[in-house]
Formats: C-alpha cells, structure tokens, sequence
C-alpha cells in the first residue's frame, strides 16, 4: 500500500480503506452469534421458527430489508433495558467478535492501520456491538443504531440501515472521497456493490475485482 509519507514518526498517508463487517472482517454474521451469546442457542433457534414468516416475505421482495430487521431485534429485545442490552453487546464485540474474525481480511485491516491510511469500517450491524472493537483498533465506524426510549429498546432503529445505497450516503457525509488519492474498498454481498464502486481497489469475497 503506498503513497504514505513520514510526518513527525507517524506514518501519514492520502489512501482510504473501506471494510464491510459481516462476512467480509468476518466468517459468519455477527448478527446471528450476537443474539446467541445474549439469548443463548435454544431462545435463538426457536426465535428463527417465529420469525421465518417474516424471513420468507423479505425473501419474497413482500418487505424491505430494514423492516425484516427490526422485526427480527424486535422479537427477541424489545423492551430490553437500555444498560443490559449495550452491557451485552459490549462484552460480545471485545469479548467473542475475535473468534468469528475472518484472519485473511483482518491481517489486511491491519496492514492498512500500520499503513496509515483512514479505516472505515462500513456495516449493516449495530454500533452497540461493533464499536468497542472499532475503537480497540483506533479505527472509525458507520453502522445501523438501534432506539432507545425511556431507557428500554423500542424495537426500532434509530437510523437507517447501513446497507446498499445508504453506506454511499453515510460514507460521504463523513468525507470528501476527492481527498484520497486511492481509495480501498473490501465487501462481499450485494449490499456492498455501491460501496464497492466508489473504490480504485476493490475485492470481493477476498478477490480483486478489475
């Protein structure tokens, strides 16, 4: 990775990395194993037998991706308190998001963070459980929230899910993509194909796209 310049000790460099989370930092989704370290296996498999009606529509193109979702955190946390649920979720993000790491990926997050280079990382997952492990890595974040209200999970977001279009959106409300002389971008699903687009370099599921 190149074009970084020594300023002061600090390597300093012009290029951006942009990293998906869920299946591309990671071998699964941290979704799914989050709800199984607050719920345990049993509540989150039966949980899924409850919400495949919902699942199958979403499938269908009967409802958008978002609104799945929040069915989905609704049924197993509304009305969770505000303390416990990010209790839980920071523990998980510092605690087990390591064992789900995807080495390949990650040993690449790292090059870039030595590299100096500005790191986003870019998810549909929630920054309750995200960001204890983005700032471990002193990287940034954009991320879907989830709403709090008298101190209790709605059941809701709080924005907009990070996924598609929106992570373009949320990339540049954050920065000038001009600035960069190369930008990085690393994805593997469809959700990430606009983000994807942004970059000079770009992999999908760890390989390099023309």
């Amino acid at each position: 990775m190149e074009n970084a310049t020594l300023k002061i000790g600090i390597i300093v460099s012009n290029n951006l990395a942009l990293f998906d989370f869920d299946g591309t930092l990671t071998t699964k989704d941290s979704l799914g194993e989050f709800i199984k370290f607050a719920k345990g296996n049993s509540t989150y498999y039966f949980g899924l037998v409850r919400f495949s009606p919902y699942f199958i529509m979403w499938k269908l193109g009967f409802m958008k991706n978002y609104k799945a979702k929040e069915k989905l955190f609704m049924l197993f946390f509304k009305d969770m308190s505000e303390y416990y649920f990010k209790k839980i979720a920071s523990q998980y993000g510092l605690s087990k998001i390591y064992k789900i790491q995807r080495e390949s990926t990650y040993k690449i997050f790292l090059q870039h963070i030595k590299d100096g280079d500005r790191v986003v990382v870019v998810s549909a997952s929630m920054r309750c459980w995200l960001e204890p492990w983005t700032k471990k890595h002193n990287v940034e974040l954009l991320s879907t929230e989830l709403e709090f209200k008298d101190s209790k999970f709605s059941g809701k977001f709080a924005t907009k899910n990070c996924h598609g279009k929106e992570k373009v959106n949320r990339i540049k409300e954050l920065l000038d993509t001009s600035e960069y002389e190369t930008i990085y971008a690393y994805g593997d699903s469809s959700g990430d194909k606009e983000m994807l687009d942004l970059a000079n370099v770009k992999y999908y599921k760890g390989k390099y796209l023309e």
